[in-house]
């Protein structure tokens, strides 16, 4: 009995301290890191390289673990990680969620493993529980994106006015950055600072597009640039670029409240294997219990779970219908 208090104290302990570094101290720390990296951003760091010349050099600001940062961004997946925490606007850092990943994994498949005497329950869990913090990220990035989209048209209904006033469209790019709630603000305004710091027009449009990857803002990045080579009335293009825009948000929200009765029998169909094996469980154990204790049983409940998930991914994809 005080071998598993033991491990469970240590356990616990450590989760928490990754826990700590990784969600509590680690966004306060990266904001301010991030504030000195912007403000290097403006201003010229000079430094000596190997033949003592002075360069411009901007330094990547450090997470909670430089250490584990720095050997993650050398890996591919560490950029598409870093990516997704752009796009989902955690302030937080590729290493601190692997690590958080690992944690919770190994500490989950321990609690598990102590509580439930079966190998394949605590490498389900552990490997539930490591996925949960990516899965976590993908939550933000949707959400935000999605209230991106919400806000667009009227971040191009600004942009229009500000240009059809006289303005240049660098000028009411600002403008918009400044009016605008989050994200589309921000966005902008890091749009509008990279081009006013010397990156040309259509690399910060396109970092822009790789920031935010949504149909509606390759739209913009598109028009905007071919006007600039073409000409054209701008404040025009973008008014009908709003109008389309708003068009087909309608047309997207009258097709989700159309699949609604899908996507609901989708979820009714997942949940309801679950609840029935616990209902039946509590009413009677012995029926059950056969599934938990033999080898067959064992074989039924994996099959019954992966195509369960397959079930559920192949509705969603039916039901998921791109305007």
């Amino acid at each position: 009995m005080l071998l598993p208090l033991l491990v469970f104290l240590v356990v616990g302990g450590i989760v928490g301290v990754l826990a700590f570094m990784g969600f509590k101290y680690g966004p306060g720390e990266i904001a301010r890191r991030r504030l000195e990296l912007r403000l290097r951003e403006v201003s010229i760091d000079e430094s000596k390289n190997e033949d003592g010349e002075s360069t411009v050099v901007r330094r990547e600001a450090d997470g909670p673990l430089p250490a584990v940062d720095r050997a993650v961004l050398k890996t591919e997946v560490g950029s598409r990680l870093a990516l997704l925490i752009e796009q989902s606007g955690v302030q937080t850092t590729p290493g601190a969620i692997i690590v958080a990943s690992f944690g919770a994994a190994g500490g989950a498949g321990i609690l598990a493993a102590l509580f439930v005497p079966y190998l394949i329950v605590a490498l389900v869990v552990a490997l539930i529980a490591g996925v949960l913090p990516f899965a976590w990220l993908r939550w933000k990035r949707s959400s935000r994106l999605k209230k991106f989209e919400e806000q667009f048209p009227d971040a191009l209904d600004v942009l229009s006015r500000a240009v059809r006033a006289g303005h240049a469209f660098q000028a009411a790019l600002g403008m918009a950055a400044d009016e605008l709630p989050a994200p589309v603000g921000p966005e902008l305004k890091k749009a509008f600072e990279q081009q006013n710091f010397g990156l040309p027009l259509r690399e910060a449009l396109g970092e822009l597009a790789e920031r935010i990857p949504i149909l509606d803002v390759r739209f913009f990045v598109t028009a905007v640039l071919i006007q600039r080579d073409t000409g054209g009335n701008l404040a025009e293009i973008l008014d009908n670029l709003s109008h389309v825009v708003r068009e087909r948000f309608k047309i997207l929200r009258q097709v989700r409240v159309h699949t609604a009765h899908g996507r609901f029998t989708g979820y009714v169909l997942l949940g309801l294997p679950p609840f029935l094996a616990i209902a039946l469980t509590l009413i009677n154990h012995d029926h059950m219990a056969p599934l938990f204790r033999e080898h067959l049983g064992h074989l039924m409940l994996e099959g019954t779970a992966v195509m369960q998930v397959i079930g559920f991914f192949w509705i969603r994809h039916v039901m998921k219908i791109e305007v």
